[in-house]
């Protein structure tokens, strides 16, 4: 194992938990390296949703029917 320092249970679906075990051991990785990389994935694109919200958190809001009616204004549906 790598660098990991802190240890979880963590409860899998079966075929879930088979699927994790081929790929890790078909790309030489633990499971457990596995598992971090993909929460650190899942980290980073939250943080790259929240900086996308903080970009445009001082645009002007438009209703769902607003919105509508003006992509059939403009032909779009």
């Amino acid at each position: 194992m790598s660098n990991l320092s802190k240890r979880s249970t963590i409860y899998f679906e079966p075929n879930i938990h088979q699927a994790l075990k081929v790929r890790a051991a078909s790309s030489h990785l633990s499971v457990s390296e596995l598992v971090d990389e993909a929460v650190r994935l899942l980290m980073s694109e939250d943080q790259e949703d929240l900086a996308a919200f903080s970009e445009r958190e001082g645009e002007k809001e438009i209703s769902y029917e607003a919105l509508l009616n003006d992509l059939k204004k403009h032909g779009k549906i």
